[in-house]
Formats: C-alpha cells, sequence, structure tokens
C-alpha cells in the first residue's frame, strides 16, 4: 500500500501530476507522507534503531542502601544544572524487589490489565471489531499498557516501538520496550548515549525521526511513588538483616566450658568440640571440664523489629492503593467494604490512565504507521456492571413482573430453548414461583 492510500487519499486521473497531489496535502499530511516514505528506506530506518538500541549498557550497581544515599540521589535527581537519576534508580532496584510492595503494585496491574476494553467510533459508539483485534492478544499492546501503569512507581519512561509487522493480516509491532531510564534526561526530553553523559550532548527525542518511534509517557519532572516508599522499603530491609544478627547473637543458647586444665591442648580440645555440638550435642572432655548451656532471656525482638516491618509495609500501602485493609488483615466487614472501595478507585484510576494515554498519544502513533480505520476510533473499558446471581434474579423478576420481554433474551442468556410464556397459576404473583 502506497502513502497516498495510506493518507486516504483518492487516485487521480493522470492529468494531474503528483506534485499538484502533494500540494494539496494539509501540513500533517505531508509530515506523515514523509515519513511513511522515509521509512520505506532500510538504512534509514537502521541508522534510527541503532542510535536508540546501541546505548552504552553499564552493569548496574547492587550496593547497600540506606536513608542518606536515599536523598543524596533525591538531591541529584532534582538538580537544575546537571539533573540525574542514576543514583535514584539504584535505590528504586532494591525497592522493587520488595515482596509486600511486589504484591501491592501486582494486585494493581492484575486488575487493570484484565479489564475488558472495546474499540468504538467516536460518533455512533458503535463496535469496530477489526480496531479491537488489532489490540486483543497483542503482546506490544500489553507490554505498552504494563509501561503506563509503571511510570506511575518508577516516574517519566520513554517508551520505544519495534518494526511494524503483519502476521495473519493483523498489522502490530514486533516489539515495544522501555529505554533505558539512565540514559534518559526527561527534563530537557533527551537521551544519552552514555549515561554520565551531561543533557548537553543528549539527542532531542520529541523530534524526528526519533519522534516516529518513541512515545514519552508521564511528567518530566515526576519521579514516581517509590521515591515517596524509598525510605520505608530502605528501613524495612536493613530491619530485617538486624533481625537476622539478633537471632545469631540470642537467638540459640550459649555453650561455655570451663576447666581447670592449663594444659593448651587440652583448652584446644575443649574449643574444638564445643565448636562442633550441633544437633548431636555430646563431647569427651578432659577432667575438671564444666560445660553450661546458657539459655537467652531476650524475648522482645518481635515488638523492635516486627513491628517495624508491620508499620513499613502498612505506610508502603497507603502510599499505593491509599489504604491497608486489602493488602494486610481487616478487622471488620463495613471497614473492609470501605477500603475495597478505595481500592477500587484506585483501580479505576488507572484504568483511566491507560485510556487517556492510548487515546492521546498511542491512536495517532497507530495511525502514523499505517494501522488503518483509527481516524475516528476511541479506546474504551467495559464498565458494565457485573450482578450476582441472587440479583440478577431480583432484576430480572422485576421486570417480567411489569414488562413483556423477548424470548430470545432468555435463550441467548441462558441457552434454554424458550417457546413462549408459560401461564402462571392464578394464586401465584410471582413468575418463578
Amino acid at each position: 500500500m502506497g502513502w497516498k492510500e495510506l493518507l486516504g487519499i483518492e487516485k487521480k486521473t493522470s492529468t494531474v501530476t503528483k506534485e499538484t497531489e502533494v500540494n494539496k496535502l494539509s501540513t500533517n499530511q505531508q509530515a506523515i507522507a514523509n515519513f511513511l516514505a522515509d521509512r520505506n528506506s532500510k538504512d534509514s530506518q537502521d541508522k534510527i534503531r541503532r542510535v536508540l538500541i546501541e546505548l552504552v549498557e553499564q552493569t548496574k550497581a547492587l550496593t547497600q542502601q540506606d536513608i542518606a544515599k536515599w536523598r543524596q540521589a533525591w538531591q541529584r535527581a532534582i538538580s537544575v544544572e546537571w539533573p540525574s537519576r542514576i543514583d535514584l534508580y539504584a535505590i528504586y532496584r532494591d525497592v522493587e524487589m520488595d515482596n509486600h510492595l511486589t504484591g501491592v503494585i501486582g494486585q494493581i496491574k492484575n486488575e487493570v490489565l484484565q479489564k475488558v476494553f472495546d474499540v468504538i467510533d467516536k460518533d455512533s459508539s458503535d463496535s469496530l471489531p477489526e480496531q479491537k483485534k488489532q489490540l486483543e492478544d497483542a503482546q506490544w499492546f500489553i507490554d505498552f499498557c504494563g509501561y503506563i501503569v509503571d511510570h506511575v512507581f518508577n516516574g517519566y519512561e520513554l517508551v520505544q516501538f519495534g518494526d511494524v509487522v503483519e502476521i495473519n493480516g493483523v498489522r502490530k509491532f514486533d516489539c515495544v520496550e522501555t529505554v533505558t531510564r539512565e540514559h534518559v534526561i526527561p527534563e530537557y526530553h533527551v537521551f544519552v548515549k552514555n549515561m554520565n553523559d551531561s543533557y548537553k550532548n543528549g539527542i532531542d527525542y520529541t523530534l524526528p525521526p526519533y519522534s516516529n518511534w518513541c512515545i514519552g509517557i508521564g511528567k518530566p519532572k515526576d519521579l514516581g511513588l517509590f521515591n515517596k516508599v524509598a525510605r520505608h522499603a530502605i528501613s524495612k530491609k536493613n530491619i530485617e538483616g538486624f533481625w537476622d544478627k539478633f537471632a545469631q547473637i540470642f537467638g540459640m543458647p550459649i555453650r561455655i566450658g570451663k576447666t581447670n586444665s592449663s594444659n593448651p591442648k587440652d583448652r584446644n580440645e575443649i574449643a574444638e568440640m564445643l565448636q562442633k555440638m550441633g544437633a548431636a550435642a555430646w563431647g569427651m572432655f578432659p577432667d575438671g571440664t564444666d560445660i553450661e548451656i546458657k539459655e537467652t532471656t531476650r524475648g522482645d525482638a518481635w515488638m523492635v523489629y516486627d513491628k517495624r516491618i508491620e508499620r513499613a509495609n502498612s505506610e508502603m500501602s497507603k502510599a499505593i492503593v491509599n489504604q491497608t485493609m486489602t493488602t494486610d488483615n481487616g478487622s471488620s466487614k463495613s471497614q473492609g467494604e470501605v477500603h475495597l472501595e478505595i481500592q477500587n478507585n484506585v483501580i479505576e484510576y488507572f484504568a483511566r490512565l491507560i485510556r487517556i494515554v492510548v487515546n492521546d498519544k498511542l491512536v495517532p502513533f497507530m495511525q502514523l504507521h499505517g494501522f488503518q480505520g483509527w481516524e475516528n476510533a476511541r479506546f474504551v473499558f467495559d464498565d458494565t456492571v457485573e450482578y450476582t446471581v441472587d440479583e440478577q434474579v431480583k432484576i430480572e423478576e422485576m421486570i417480567m413482573k411489569h414488562f413483556e420481554i423477548d424470548p430470545e433474551y432468555l435463550i441467548k442468556k441462558y441457552g434454554i430453548p424458550v417457546k413462549g410464556v408459560k401461564v402462571a397459576p392464578k394464586n401465584s404473583s410471582n413468575f418463578f414461583d
């Protein structure tokens, strides 16, 4: 398919020159035409792709983090003269390893990414099955939606799209991935080849040809929710380490050996046997040796350590899902219902965020790459309310009591071959009696 067909330009007669056709294009159409024509050049495409792929990757440092390092990293990230998030992202790598956070964020992603969606016509609200088919069960699309969710926690994301391919008649991107965050300086909308380079040496990804392959998600100065939960995640990790040391020192009884022997050989033998006393606690000692087992009397470790870990978890839950009861143990049904409603509001926020980004950025991007039928399309989530069986029966009972229902409704819904309406007994006022 040529660039004219992709732009929806009708075929002209042979008397109309190509120059005349191009002059009739709008500025936006001309830009798309130039891009599509240039995209056909493999050398040009490979050159663009190499710049984004061949960033100088460096092994990420897994160093022990503390509150002081977090504050320094935060300060460096908001620097006006030389903003850098390298140190902050190193802390984020520690933060995202927290199992509690993994569970809370996973709960959100599972809920949002499993929501039923549709693609409809903006004017008629009719479903567009061909356009929906391009997004259904498409790995690139689910990855893109996942990056939209991730940017709320990690901050600004720069998403890079792969080549456009067509499989079984369905047009798709062969891959979607994020540009390594350490190489992106969103405050100046540039990426750098070496992560320690100044933004002045960066390449502007909002200008062609790079803007034809990248989409930025989020606000340039947004550092994400991980920055707010970092101090709790770091403290929790260190507390767990301290608890392990406490267990090593006070968790096991101490073996004390006493001897009257002054012979160094006897002392060394006693020390070696004490060291080897494990599950089978026995030993052969010289005369005059006393063995004492000293039990620990410390029993408040759980109050010192476990309570701090519990508080860290609850604080992180509040920051992510605005409540704690759906991620921790609740106390009452009424409170649980309130907290569940709060969580549902959070899920709806993420769903709305995906819908806005897809319609505002992804749909025009797909049109740019030749996806057909998206000129008047709109991505939406199916917000149809789902009822329980009891609720559904009550609703249908109420409707059938006052209105005549087409038997086709029951046939389609329940798969029952309804022949007609059965006359209810005179002594019964209920359809289901």
